[in-house]
């Protein structure tokens, strides 16, 4: 078990209403009253079942596995990716200070100063889902991310299922693919597409550090199917950038108020080097 601290104020009941919006059903399963998450983190030599909660000041971790105990290389990669994953290193003072004369965000951040951007906490399946989220709602994004997992996943500990790894979907036809998921051909082509970039590179490891941003952007953006909104999601949403914008982002400009995606641009541009987690409040506003 695993204490792992963060600067107050951190609000973890929104932290489990972001991670329950995106969890993987069969995957994952989020106790919103018991204010617990659980899930499966994949270790270097098996899958270990990860549950969080929250304390006072700190995020509980219960780790468990099947066959010998936990070792504590294996505790440490979960400390790192967890958090990675739920933002755990951020100080909400500095961001407060910056945006509590905006007259636009102010008033987000009062009634959400404990606000964290939360992440992915495995890179293939972080990229998997969002390609399977392009232009559809979260809902449905999520039933595909389902029907992935119970068609080519297996079963772990505590009964959920893994998020099916790169050679096991590098390995089913792409026609197998679509029908499985029930997304269109070109979709299934990039999920295949993305499954070959990761056989190939092998899992990236998180955090990943601002020096890779752009490079693991550039192989990203050389997947056919994959553009800029998937690019800017995921720096934000995988990677940590604190200054993306997924300017195309349906629910970003409803949330600002515009109909443009150069409006989105402009009014963004002031809050640099910052913008990332701007958009997470105007997010939170209108989603969660």
């Amino acid at each position: 078990m695993l204490h792992l601290p963060f600067i107050a104020p951190y609000d973890w009941a929104l932290a489990l209403r972001m991670i329950g919006a995106h969890a993987v059903p069969g995957g994952e399963v989020t106790d919103s009253p018991g204010g617990t998450h659980r899930r499966l983190l994949l270790g270097q030599e098996r899958p270990l079942l990860v549950e969080l909660s929250a304390v006072e000041s700190a995020v509980v971790v219960r780790i468990e596995a099947p066959g010998p105990p936990v070792s504590a290389t294996e505790s440490a990669e979960v400390e790192t990716r967890v958090r990675h994953w739920l933002d755990l290193d951020a100080d909400p003072a500095p961001l407060h200070r910056r945006f509590d004369v905006d007259p636009r965000l102010a008033p987000l951040i009062a009634a959400r100063p404990g606000l964290r951007r939360i992440r992915y906490p495995e890179s293939f399946e972080a990229v998997i889902s969002t390609v399977l989220g392009q232009q559809v709602s979260l809902a449905a994004a999520r039933t595909f991310a389902g029907r992935l997992v119970a068609s080519y996943g297996d079963v772990g500990p505590g009964g959920l299922t893994t998020f099916p790894g790169p050679e096991r979907l590098l390995a089913a036809e792409v026609e197998e693919l679509r029908a499985a998921v029930g997304i269109t051909g070109s979709r299934a082509r990039t999920v295949h597409g993305v499954a070959a970039l990761f056989a190939t590179t092998g899992r990236w490891p998180l955090p990943l550090s601002a020096s890779e941003w752009d490079a693991r952007a550039a192989t990203l953006l050389a997947v056919p199917g994959i553009g800029p909104w998937t690019v800017a999601y995921l720096r934000m949403r995988l990677f940590g950038d604190p200054d993306a914008v997924p300017v195309g982002d349906l629910v970003l400009r409803r949330a600002l108020g515009v109909t443009t995606d150069r409006e989105v641009s402009v009014v963004a541009e002031r809050w640099r080097p910052e913008r990332s987690y701007a958009v997470f409040q105007l997010w939170a506003s209108t989603t969660w």
